[in-house]
């Protein structure tokens, strides 16, 4: 090896010791900033002639375990997701209220019962009728607010959607810029150049806060650059940006709902477009992250919540105002049935028949419902919470013929055969083949004296609530945010005790007060399968009480679940952080132990031209 040679060879060991200690001065600096990934210099041999080898710098590696990087990013997705739930059903438990505090619907409820139990002692005392208005006034409030906060939350998703898609569009467009500006290796390979290294620890960092807003799948080239798509397989980015868009509304209530068809929606969709003009939506695909989180509550979580409290008020005003009329026995030759009268049905009443199929033995079941808009006709089976009916919709408003020819065509395969004109029907069976055990009308009382224990004690904003359907949805739905108690027994507070007026209901009669007790204390109701309560196939059935603690206690369970499983996602969240620290992070005495290294390298790099200057020194003094 020639005094040349060994010199080049000692030259490129100080710059490789130099460009490595400027690595390691860069690690230490950056040892407590967020997203930094330690780097090293990527070395390799070099043939410096026929005797000697020397060194060069091919390029900066970063020390990243990409398994442990993409489940961190999985793990950071389903955190935030958790999180946000955990937050939102948090809020609602404090809306529903502890069942052992004051304030609360079930304190509200037994206050009325409560109240209700007084006035039946004393029907006369003027002072326990305005208790049960008090009483009234009060759950109906508490419907009310509650009703109200549910909304609130919902409202809070539609901005919390908005705001994630700005931030989501945000990082997407720095990801495919840094995708843009990625110089290639002329060496090949990954290893880059110090000013790479930084960027793509920049790129990195937009990535993990993007993973925090929905479910990512990340796949990189061979040139260090990106392609980000949603865990559904949506390309977000490549070297260009896709845009998310998000029409936010306005206002939300009970009866704005999301609908696939944004022309239809009541609610924003989150969309994404692309370059050429084309896009799709992404509402329903996210599977994690903030904006999944915040969809799934706006749609279903916190309307579900919202459907429990209209299902609890719809009950409650029914109980205390519908009244079933029971129709009266006839024969005709050898048919035999009921006469009913319907003079009293509004819409959303029933009429409810019950038959026995006389070949089979089976026991049938009908409920007839008006409805006074026949463009929501046929109705759907789960109209009625009873799995085991038979639900038609019966035209009422004359749009669709008479109520008879509607009734047999309907219901003439059933054995069931009608006749009559309207408000005076009759039901007959088909001799031989069905017989008829029982037919009635329910009906919603909405005098204060029309002679029945029944009455309106709440109404629907001033009107009656009657569970009618039509092109707008269910009466039900929001009923709770409109719920209110009836002003005109505010203002004869009488008409709590008196229930006629001819004749005359006698003093100190207890008829209407120990009705009123009886429908909310032993009388049991069925329940939508809507309010996640029981099932279609087995609703729940129960009493006013026992279905109110049951929507509550599920609310509580909801939020421990909740909870729970966002502190077991941040400890996987935390084991993954700490993983890809010690793997990834820079280790301060590592940094140290290696510049130690290096300083002795340095020297002994050194010392190697120091004595080759002497040898040609020596070398020029002998010549």
């Amino acid at each position: 090896m020639s005094l040349g040679d060994a010199l080049a060879i000692a030259m490129a060991g100080l710059r490789v010791n130099q460009a490595t200690m400027s690595l390691v001065s860069s690690n230490v600096a950056n040892a407590e900033t967020p997203g930094y990934v330690r780097k090293t210099v990527n070395q390799s041999a070099v043939n410096a002639g026929e005797t000697g080898t020397s060194v060069k710098v091919v390029g900066v590696d970063r020390q990243l375990d990409d398994y442990i990087l993409a489940q961190l990013r999985t793990e950071t997705s389903g955190g935030a997701y958790a999180s946000l739930r955990s937050d939102f059903l948090k809020q609602l438990q404090g809306l529903f209220g502890d069942p052992n505090s004051t304030g609360t619907l079930e304190d509200s409820y037994n206050g009325l019962t409560t109240a209700l139990q007084a006035l039946a002692t004393s029907p006369d005392s003027t002072s326990a009728r305005i208790a049960v208005l008090n009483a009234a006034q009060a759950i109906s409030s508490n419907l009310n607010s509650t009703s109200n906060g549910i909304q609130t939350l919902r409202a809070g998703c539609e901005t919390g959607i908005a705001d994630a898609v700005t931030t989501a569009n945000n990082l997407m467009q720095q990801i495919a810029n840094i995708n843009t500006h990625i110089q290639a290796n002329p060496l090949g390979g990954t290893s880059t150049d110090a000013a790479t290294s930084a960027m793509l620890d920049q790129r990195d960092q937009a990535i993990n806060q993007l993973s925090q807003l929905m479910d990512i799948r990340v796949v990189t080239n061979g040139a260090n650059q990106v392609t980000v798509f949603t865990g559904s397989g949506v390309q977000l980015v490549g070297m260009e940006a896709a845009t998310l868009s998000f029409n936010a509304q306005g206002t939300v209530s009970p009866t704005t709902v999301w609908n696939p068809n944004t022309a239809i929606s009541d609610l924003g969709s989150i969309r994404v477009g692309y370059a050429n003009g084309s896009s799709s939506d992404l509402t329903s695909s996210l599977k994690s992250g903030k904006l999944a989180a915040y969809v799934e509550l706006r749609d279903k979580t916190l309307v579900q919540a919202q459907t429990q409290l209209d299902q609890f008020a719809a009950s409650l005003s029914s109980a205390l105002s519908d009244k079933t009329t029971v129709g009266t026995a006839v024969t005709s030759g050898t048919q035999a049935g009921f006469s009913l009268d319907l003079s009293s049905m509004k819409t959303g009443n029933t009429v409810n028949i019950s038959y026995t199929d006389t070949l089979t033995g089976a026991q049938h079941t009908v409920t007839v419902v008006r409805v006074d808009d026949p463009s929501v006709l046929p109705l759907p089976q789960n109209a009625t919470a009873d799995p085991n009916d038979y639900a038609v919709g019966i035209d009422f408003s004359g749009l669709s013929g008479s109520v008879v020819s509607q009734l047999n065509a309907a219901l003439n395969s059933r054995n069931l055969q009608f006749s009559g004109t309207a408000p005076n029907i009759t039901v007959l069976n088909n001799a031989g083949f069905s017989t008829i055990t029982a037919a009635s009308v329910t009906t919603t009382e909405t005098s204060l004296t029309g002679g029945t224990a029944s009455v309106p004690l709440f109404n629907d904003n001033g009107a009656a609530y009657t569970g009618a359907i039509n092109g707008y949805g269910s009466q039900m739905t929001g009923f709770a945010q409109r719920i209110s108690v009836n002003a005109d027994l505010i203002k004869d507070n009488s008409r709590l005790v008196v229930y006629s007026t001819s004749p005359l209901t006698a003093a100190g009669d207890t008829t209407r007060p120990d009705f009123l007790v009886k429908q909310l204390n032993t009388s049991k109701y069925l329940y939508s399968a809507k309010t996640g309560i029981g099932s279609d196939a087995a609703p729940y059935k129960g009493t006013l009480l026992s279905y109110l603690q049951q929507f509550v206690s599920q609310q509580g369970s909801n939020a421990a679940a909740a909870k729970q499983l966002s502190d077991g996602q941040n400890v996987v969240l935390n084991t993954l952080q700490q993983k890809f620290s010690t793997s990834s992070g820079v280790n301060m005495d590592e940094e140290m132990a290696h510049l130690l290294s290096l300083q002795n390298a340095y020297a002994a790099n050194a010392r190697v031209m120091s004595t080759i200057n002497q040898m040609y020194q020596s070398l020029m003094q002998a010549i």
